[in-house]
């Protein structure tokens, strides 16, 4: 998916728990099927997981992670990424990486909810608690500054998705993100983030309830309509509406929030649309239902 990206494959994972891991060696060792970018993923046994990075610019999570989620998990109402083991580079492979434990459940499909009403009262408690967390000395989350930074890469974007979107969509695009970038910054106090709430972060159970939300390496403060994005690129529009009453959401912070899910959706339409269709669709659904909402507001 990205240019330099390390070619991992199960015999050099085994290769690394032989020599890192031994206790875990001899469990089976199963790739797990991801539309992650950044990580590869190995399910290691029932209850353990490997995960490495795939690019040299994810490298902080592993750190980040270590630090920081076994302050967070008593602060949270679902369980969360926990961190058993942190490997060193070896055996070719170039960086660090983590054994994990593995978290039960499946990951919700955008359209394909269960429950979406329950879905978002459980992801806005997620939002509202992380939102709480007064832990002091919090680094600055990925994507936490102001909406407006976006535009250096949703401007591109949009002329890369010709012929990938068509005319009239693009044009809709721009004129809805022009409209929220319009919207002035984030000027209060940075909160607590997660701030890469997509679908493939977050596990349900078979009643299609919140059951865990993994993978923190964006995670610190920032701007609060970061953990917004989460109403677009899965909710339901009744689902979307329940959960900004939940939250008391404002306006402005409401058109921040949409304005990221759209411009985070068009990089990541024109970036990944021939390299993992399962995102591409995600980043398609982000655009009909943000301009869905534009007009339904306008």
């Amino acid at each position: 998916m990205h240019p330099g990206e390390f070619p991992i494959t199960t015999e050099l994972v085994s290769a690394l728990l032989r020599a890192q891991f031994p206790q875990w060696a001899r469990r089976p060792l199963t790739r797990v099927d991801s539309t992650g970018t950044v990580n590869a993923l190995f399910r290691l046994g029932d209850d353990l997981v490997v995960r490495l990075p795939r690019v040299d610019w994810s490298l902080g999570d592993i750190e980040t992670e270590a630090t920081w989620l076994p302050r967070l998990a008593p602060r949270l109402p679902v369980a969360i990424t926990e961190q058993l083991a942190a490997g060193v580079p070896g055996e070719g492979f170039p960086w660090p990486w983590a054994v994990y434990r593995w978290l039960p459940g499946t990951v919700p499909v955008e359209g394909a909810l269960v429950d979406p009403l329950g879905l978002a009262a459980d992801l806005a408690e997620f939002v509202r608690a992380m939102r709480a967390v007064d832990l002091p000395g919090a680094p600055a989350a990925y994507r936490g500054g102001g909406h407006s930074r976006l535009d250096e890469a949703a401007r591109p974007a949009l002329a890369g998705l010709d012929g990938i979107l068509d005319a009239d969509t693009l044009s809709a695009a721009e004129k809805a993100w022009d409209a929220d970038l319009a919207v002035p910054d984030y000027a209060g106090p940075p909160v607590w983030l997660h701030a890469d709430l997509m679908p493939g972060n977050l596990l349900v159970d078979q009643r299609g309830r919140l059951r865990g939300v993994i993978d923190f390496g964006t995670l610190g403060v920032g701007d609060p309509s970061c953990d917004l994005i989460v109403a677009w690129n899965l909710l339901t529009a009744e689902g979307r509406d329940a959960f900004r009453a939940a939250l008391d959401v404002d306006e402005e912070t409401w058109r921040r929030g949409r304005g990221r899910s759209l411009a985070m959706a068009l990089v990541a339409l024109v970036y990944y649309h021939r390299t993992n269709p399962a995102f591409a669709d995600n980043a398609r659904y982000v655009i009909d239902e943000v301009l869905w909402s534009s007009t339904k507001t306008s």
